[in-house]
C-alpha cells in the first residue's frame, strides 16, 4: 500500500528527492511519516504530514533542510532532502498512521503500514 522511491548517492551539500506513493484505500484515512534507520541505530523520526496537508512536523535534526509535502492528485508525499550531510545517510521508510493518531506521528510503533525502505548515502 506504500511504495517509497528516491534514494541514491549524493555528495555531502547536495539534495534528493525522495517518494511515497500511497494506494487510495490508505491515503483516505492516513496520515503519513518518514522515518530512517541508520546501521546499527534505531528507527527514528524525521518528518510527518496529515493527508489533508495543513499540518507539518519535522526532527530537530533535519528542520530547515527538509520539507515534506503531498501531491492530491498523485496520493504521494515527497520528501525534498536539501543541505544534506553524511550523518543523513540511513535507510529511509515511509509509513501511515491513522488520522486519529497523529499525536504519535513521532513513534514509529504506533503507525499501522510500512513502505520499504529506499538507501540514502551522503558521502564526505
Amino acid at each position: 500500500q506504500l511504495q517509497a522511491s528516491g534514494g541514491g548517492l549524493v555528495q555531502a551539500g547536495g539534495s534528493l528527492r525522495l517518494s511515497c506513493a500511497a494506494s487510495v484505500r490508505t491515503s483516505s484515512v492516513y496520515d503519513v511519516g518518514w522515518f530512517r534507520q541508520a546501521p546499527g541505530k534505531k528507527r527514528t523520526f524525521v518528518a510527518g504530514i496529515t493527508w489533508s496537508g495543513g499540518n507539518v512536523i519535522y526532527s530537530s535534526s533535519v528542520e530547515g533542510r527538509f520539507t515534506i509535502s503531498k501531491s492530491n492528485g498523485e496520493n504521494t508525499v515527497v520528501l525534498h532532502m536539501n543541505s544534506l550531510k553524511p550523518e543523513d545517510t540511513a535507510v529511509y521508510y515511509c509509513a501511515a498512521i491513522s488520522t486519529t493518531k497523529w499525536r504519535f506521528v513521532r513513534f514509529s510503533e504506533k503507525y499501522d503500514f510500512w513502505g520499504q525502505g529506499t538507501q540514502v548515502t551522503v558521502s564526505s
